[in-house]
């Protein structure tokens, strides 16, 4: 074993993960490009309830999260009986965390009226978010079925059905957004019914797959004997998933409450920040996929209680991510002046995104490292230190540098990305120190 055979190793496990991660990504994008073609409203209602669903979305994705790694672990011991098992009870919570999410969004979808949103825009969101958040229980089974696939490391299955989800998911809005063929013209309710249909649509062929292919016979086979649930189970899963949820949570709000506030500073700085913050996302989509592909290596080899090749697997991962982290912010610095015309033609936004970029560039280093930290940690089963040190970077002090350098030291939208800036960097250095504290008590470092 050697770092560069390790890091093509997880890159390859990965691969499949980020395509995945990139398509749910350009599904949002092709959405709202499609419904913003009607008017600038129903983009902007789209915008608003895809900004009130993300936070209980993304509590729902960290419950997922759970699955990967027991089955990961699991299957690291050569356990196929407990893979089965852990798979079983696992979606299940998956699915009645859906549910609960789901209910808790219709339930509250008066909220929308009390945003201080425009009232036609708040009218519009009304029945998109009824849709979205039933949308939510077959996407949420759909990525627990999923999660034990990857934590088998087999992910092309799940990457070929979010690649079939985009053609499937602009054919059915072409249908029912704009009213071809003879369909009803939904406009944005028609936009979520495709979403709502495509979710379905790869839930079931995603769980067609498992039960028939020989790949994952074996675990289907023992489902007599493994397919029950238990307590412990849950436990051991809620154990891995409520501090995961809790990570991912704190990490958008953070930036869902940072965008909230350069709003404040004008509309030339909140589409600035915009820009940076849709380049740094979507590069970001590739180290949460290698974060993830070296989280389920490293749970499988703590299954083995192989300490050797978790050390190797840390160093080699890290190293990806910072090799990463430097092409995407040499990239940044060269296309800042050019990138953010694609987004924008007003000179006044270019000129402050372009700066911004600059930003977004050393971003790119911490974002993928600390992204990398969380990983690895969650694949040795450390979650609960992981998310204090999250908690603190982010909300103790990241914002509250963000604030301070933006209107004490009038640095506008560039002070909020110093915050930014801020709390990655402390995240990273305490989450990979305590990885590398971890090796060392094995006596590996």
């Amino acid at each position: 074993m050697n770092l560069r055979t390790e890091a093509g190793r997880t890159w390859k496990l990965s691969g499949p993960i980020i395509l995945g991660e990139l398509t749910q990504m350009a599904l949002g994008i092709i959405d709202s490009a499609m419904v913003g073609a009607i008017s600038y409203k129903h983009l902007a209602a789209a915008a608003l309830v895809n900004s009130v669903m993300n936070i209980p979305f993304v509590l729902g994705i960290g419950v997922t999260m759970s699955v990967s790694q027991t089955v990961s672990m699991a299957h690291g011991r050569r356990d196929g009986q407990q893979v089965s098992h852990y798979f079983y009870n696992g979606f299940w919570l998956c699915t009645i965390a859906s549910i609960v999410i789901t209910a808790i969004l219709v339930l509250g979808r008066n909220i929308l009226f009390h945003l201080g949103q425009d009232h036609e825009v708040a009218v519009l969101s009304r029945p998109y978010l009824v849709i979205m958040a039933s949308s939510i229980i077959p996407m949420l089974m759909f990525m627990a079925i999923k999660q034990f696939t990857d934590g088998l490391e087999k992910t092309r299955t799940a990457m070929v059905l979010s690649l079939l989800s985009l053609p499937i998911n602009i054919g059915i809005n072409w249908l029912l957004v704009y009213g071809n063929w003879g369909f009803p013209r939904l406009e944005l309710v028609g936009a979520g019914i495709g979403t709502l249909i495509t979710r379905i649509i790869i839930l079931v062929a995603l769980a067609i797959v498992v039960f028939v292919h020989p790949l994952f016979s074996r675990y289907i086979a023992v489902r007599k004997n493994q397919w029950m649930l238990r307590k412990q189970t849950i436990r051991e899963l809620l154990h891995i998933g409520i501090p995961s949820s809790l990570q991912a949570a704190m990490e958008s709000g953070a930036f869902a409450v940072s965008g909230i506030i350069i709003g404040t500073l004008g509309a030339v700085q909140q589409a600035a920040h915009q820009i940076a913050l849709s380049c740094a996302a979507f590069t970001f989509m590739v180290s949460f996929g290698l974060a993830q592909g070296g989280s389920i290596r490293t749970s499988n080899a703590w299954g083995r209680n192989d300490w050797k090749h978790i050390s190797i697997l840390g160093k080699s991962t890290l190293l990806s991510g910072l090799i990463y982290g430097c092409a995407c912010a040499i990239f940044y610095v060269c296309v800042r002046k050019v990138l953010p015309l694609a987004f924008n033609d007003d000179a006044v936004v270019v000129a402050l995104a372009s700066t911004l970029m600059l930003y977004a560039a050393l971003f790119q280093l911490s974002d993928a490292t600390q992204a990398i930290g969380v990983g690895l940690l969650r694949g040795l089963k450390d979650v609960y230190v992981p998310t204090i040190y999250v908690a603190i970077s982010y909300w103790v002090i990241g914002i509250p540098t963000g604030c301070l350098m933006a209107f004490y030291f009038k640095m506008g939208a560039a002070g909020i990305w110093i915050g930014f800036l801020t709390g990655l960097t402390f995240t990273s250095v305490l989450l990979n120190l305590r990885f590398f504290r971890i090796i060392k008590k094995k006596g590996l470092l």
